[in-house]
């Protein structure tokens, strides 16, 4: 009877430890703790990070404990010129399986992903890339749907041949919310990294479920989330130009950007598509089927409650589109720092101070 007691205590103890352990291990504490053993290991001095913004004051970035760095060197501008030009439509592209993908970490996707450079950076080594894309994500408190978009998007740009940055845009806490003003800042941030020609603004919980849906820009801005699984793969209504949107550089500084005043939820992805009418450009789809895409649902975060002024704000977008855009842009980056995966801007864009443009 005391042995069966003793068994029963021993194999209860082993189910708790192993149970601890797999959890343990699947936290964000272990992740930390391992990146930064693995960081360790791959440098024998602390490395110090440096951007330089507009008044050419170097700012040095501490090293953190999550930061996966300098195993590659950093990615330049410079590459083999006797290359050929890698293929208009890659090889062997198709529909994809896309779930959400809960039993994943970033050490996992880091070792699924040799090739990335930090910062988030890749490009094809036996040719060269039909453009150069950075592809900017608004970002606040989405960790979750961050690594399902890490997990399922660096093979699939990486299949399309592409030599592309990914740009995470983090707004400071307890501020609302202004998705457009953030998509500013990542382009502002991935023009002085590299001679990007293509930037694509993208949602973090849209995925595309065919690799034909090129990441590259066309001729007019281009809506490449037309087809979402939300609205039954098809369009809610003729203007509308969310989820995923690509421009142009010269595109892109000829509507001004996004504007600045959209605190809140709604109405910006409308107003950049009168932006693009009032300048004599269109939108270009790619074809619906193509385009299919899947979005991860979840809840509205706090301090992104719908804002209720969007439509007076559309309407008067040709009015205020040479003064609020890039050219009025206010804010304060708060650190740069190259994940492995990603380079992540943590940036304090104010919390409504331009709105009085509202009333032009």
């Amino acid at each position: 009877m005391l042995s069966s007691i003793k068994t029963m205590f021993l194999i209860l103890a082993v189910t708790f430890l192993l149970g601890f352990t797999f959890f343990y291990m699947k936290s964000p504490v272990f992740q930390e703790i391992y990146l930064d053993k693995l960081n360790y290991k791959m440098q024998h001095k602390k490395p110090i990070f440096q951007r330089i913004y507009p008044d050419s004051q170097p700012v040095e970035f501490k090293n953190e404990s999550w930061r996966l760095m300098n195993k590659f060197p950093q990615l330049s501008s410079d590459q083999d010129k006797n290359l050929p030009e890698c293929p208009e439509i890659p090889p062997d592209l198709g529909p994809l399986d896309i779930r959400v993908v809960y039993n994943t970490s970033l050490p996992m996707i880091i070792s699924q992903n040799p090739n990335i450079r930090p910062g988030g950076r890749s490009r094809p080594q036996h040719c060269m890339a039909q453009q150069k894309v950075a592809i900017i994500i608004p970002f606040r408190n989405r960790e979750a749907h961050l690594k399902t978009w890490l997990y399922y998007m660096h093979p699939f740009l990486q299949r399309q041949q592409a030599d592309y940055g990914v740009y995470v845009v983090e707004q400071m806490e307890d501020t609302v919310f202004n998705r457009a003003k953030l998509m500013n800042v990542g382009y502002a941030t991935a023009s002085k990294d590299y001679d990007y020609s293509c930037f694509i603004f993208s949602d973090v919980d849209i995925i595309p479920m065919d690799g034909r849906n090129l990441y590259r820009c066309s001729t007019n801005p281009r809506h490449m989330a037309n087809s979402v699984d939300k609205f039954n793969f098809k369009l809610p209504y003729n203007d509308i130009f969310g989820g995923v949107v690509a421009f142009k550089k010269e595109h892109f500084i000829k509507v001004n950007g996004f504007s600045n005043v959209f605190w809140g939820w709604g109405g910006e992805d409308d107003e950049l598509f009168q932006r693009v009418v009032a300048v004599g450009l269109k939108v270009d789809r790619p074809d619906q089927t193509i385009a299919r895409s899947r979005m991860i649902s979840h809840k509205r975060d706090p301090g992104n409650e719908r804002n209720g002024k969007s439509f007076p704000l559309i309407r008067k977008a040709y009015k205020r589109l040479h003064q609020d855009g890039l050219s009025s842009l206010n804010y304060t980056i708060i650190s740069i720092t190259s994940h492995k995966l990603y380079t992540k801007v943590t940036v304090d864009i104010g919390d409504g101070e331009d709105a009085s443009l509202e009333a032009n």
